[in-house]
């Protein structure tokens, strides 16, 4: 599938390569992500500054062209990547405000309905984030995130479709996948992210940014359709 929706620069494809290498060193975590780059299945976008609007629009009208291209392969897992080269935090605090910040203008942008699978309550374990009418799992990664497996070169949001989660379940395969990830990770970090829980537990809203969070943390994003 090809992954360069629109064409890159010399420096940006560089960025791109430097992804590829971080997700693909041996000790990284998470399978399927391995598997994604190496069979090259994601759209990968560079984007001026996280939550101007001048790129939240730009992120909604690429997701449009990743999203036709998603919805005619139901049987691939295919992501949606957005980084951000000229953003800098400098703690999973800043990085974190940035980030809803980020969710927040899309929203606000978007003119579809939420998916109705999904609550668009933060609160609610039901809860996924919506765009374009679809729920999407969302991975928050920078290089100075807590997570060594969120290390990212630089500051990006990775848009998966909940959808390609709901796929694996039924294939029956989720479960195997998903503690395979959370035994590579203990390997990795000596422990399992204390934010991922499994869908229906909890709200996946903790686990976005990767930023450890306690009861008391409010998430700051609100939805029209609530």
């Amino acid at each position: 599938m090809n992954y360069l929706s629109t064409p890159l620069s010399s420096k940006n494809i560089l960025l791109l390569e430097n992804f590829k290498q971080f997700i693909s060193q041996v000790y990284y975590p998470c399978v399927m992500a391995k598997t994604v780059f190496k069979r090259e299945q994601f759209d990968f976008h560079v984007y001026e500054e996280m939550g101007a609007i001048n790129t939240t629009q730009l992120i909604l009208n690429d997701l449009d062209r990743y999203l036709a291209k998603a919805n005619s392969n139901d049987n691939e897992f295919y992501s949606f990547i957005a980084t951000f080269p000229n953003s800098s935090f400098e703690d999973e605090t800043t990085f974190e405000t940035a980030f809803w910040h980020q969710l927040q203008h899309l929203h606000d942008l978007d003119t579809e309905v939420w998916d109705p699978t999904v609550s668009s309550d933060p609160t609610d374990k039901k809860f996924s984030f919506s765009l374009r009418g679809q729920a999407f799992y969302l991975i928050g990664m920078h290089p100075n995130s807590s997570r060594i497996a969120r290390q990212a070169p630089c500051p990006a949001i990775v848009f998966n479709l909940h959808s390609q989660f709901e796929l694996l379940r039924e294939q029956g395969v989720y479960q195997k996948v998903r503690n395979i990830i959370r035994q590579r990770d203990i390997e990795l970090q000596g422990s399992i992210n204390a934010m991922l829980e499994n869908f229906g537990e909890s709200s996946e809203v903790k686990q976005y940014s990767g930023k450890p969070v306690d009861e008391k943390w409010k998430c700051p994003f609100h939805s029209k359709h609530s």
